[in-house]
């Protein structure tokens, strides 16, 4: 048996959400499957820590799809064509796109559907690419898989697609996340926030992460608490770094908000677990990774009451209106003046944890897969 799957989105030190879903899936799923032959396809030169086992063969496709264009060239031409000659038995695509005319069953993970509700947030032909392929591409497919029951709920009524075909992969938590002891969390603020306290944001600067209204609820924070508490701000940059230091330096408190960045994965799992609490509070997110990471770091969580989140979090996060800068700001308050709560909240993900884990994810992406087969 052979399946070729769309690995575009592994990339060395560059892992994002649908990029660890990719990695972490995928490992499991082809050192389990040892009598299955797996091909890759990247766009670019590959690293070898993607090829995870002997049963993985690699191929680079041109051209490197980073544009709509560019998405169409290498999903509608370049790997239809290149499945038509293989004929393997399935093309997997963990990022959601697929190869029309591709003779092949085709399993994609659309993990929102975010641009058909906020197809501002985008670049004006990203989004007209989203929203014009991805329907097609959720009928055309043998089965979707997808990472929360919002999504899946979603995608079946605006695509018009049988819920019975959609299966449900919630995320898992990477192995780096732990716990830390109060001396080196101390060593991480020293580091990361001139040794106070912080509240930490981890995600992309897309405009759906929230951070205008983050960044205000910071500001009436600070004014109500009169605390020395910081606002750390982690993540890769959407459009440009400039964007995300106007914002800040707009803040009454800007010295007190730290933009780190895309930071090392070693140093992202040290300042979850070094944080006051993650304060994550997009207005729409499919599932929302760094809440089930703070549940692995014992950091309690300040989430947004939409979309995926509630289903998420459960009862171990703090769900405030994402929309309203007064109910984050609340929230805040809340941590901070109620240890009690803080304690609570970090019990509670203790628990809630145990619901997600990759070695899950893979199973239920394996379970998919052998639906479609």
């Amino acid at each position: 048996m052979r399946i070729v799957v769309n690995t575009r989105l592994l990339i060395h030190n560059k892992l994002d959400g649908i990029g660890w879903f990719s990695y972490q899936t995928l490992k499991r799923i082809t050192q389990k499957n040892p009598d299955i032959h797996f091909v890759f396809l990247f766009d670019r030169n590959y690293h070898d820590e993607f090829i995870f086992s002997d049963n993985v063969t690699p191929l680079v496709v041109g051209p490197q799809a980073r544009h709509p264009f560019l998405y169409y060239t290498w999903f509608h031409l370049s790997v239809k064509s290149l499945l038509n000659r293989m004929k393997p038995d399935l093309f997997f695509s963990p990022d959601g796109f697929l190869s029309p005319g591709a003779r092949c069953k085709q399993l994609p993970v659309i993990h929102d559907i975010n641009f058909l509700h906020n197809p501002a947030d985008l670049k004006f032909l990203t989004s007209k690419y989203y929203n014009h392929f991805f329907p097609k591409y959720a009928r055309l497919a043998t089965r979707v898989a997808t990472v929360s029951e919002y999504s899946k709920k979603d995608i079946s009524t605006h695509y018009r697609i049988d819920s019975a075909k959609i299966d449900v992969v919630y995320n898992g938590i990477n192995e780096g996340f732990a716990a830390l002891s109060d001396p080196s969390q101390q060593i991480i603020r020293e580091k990361f926030s001139q040794g106070k306290p912080y509240f930490l944001f981890v995600g992309s600067q897309s405009p759906r992460k929230n951070l205008n209204r983050l960044i205000a609820a910071f500001d009436l924070f600070k004014e109500r608490s009169c605390s020395d508490f910081k606002l750390v701000l982690v993540g890769a940059v959407y459009a440009s770094e400039g964007d995300v230091k106007r914002v800040i330096d707009k803040s009454r408190f800007k010295d007190d908000i730290i933009f780190a960045g895309r930071q090392p994965q070693e140093d992202l799992e040290k300042l979850m677990a070094s944080a006051f609490a993650l304060a994550f509070v997009p207005y729409f997110e499919g599932f929302g990774i760094p809440i089930v990471e703070a549940f692995q770091c014992d950091t309690p969580v300040i989430c947004s009451n939409t979309t995926s989140m509630p289903e998420i979090v459960g009862d171990a996060g703090l769900l405030v209106d994402p929309f309203e800068v007064n109910s984050i700001c609340e929230g805040m308050l809340n941590l901070y003046h109620k240890p009690e709560l803080r304690n609570l909240l970090i019990e509670r993900g203790k628990v809630r944890k145990h619901i997600f884990s990759w070695d899950k994810s893979a199973d239920l992406v394996w379970n998919s897969i052998e639906q479609c087969l």
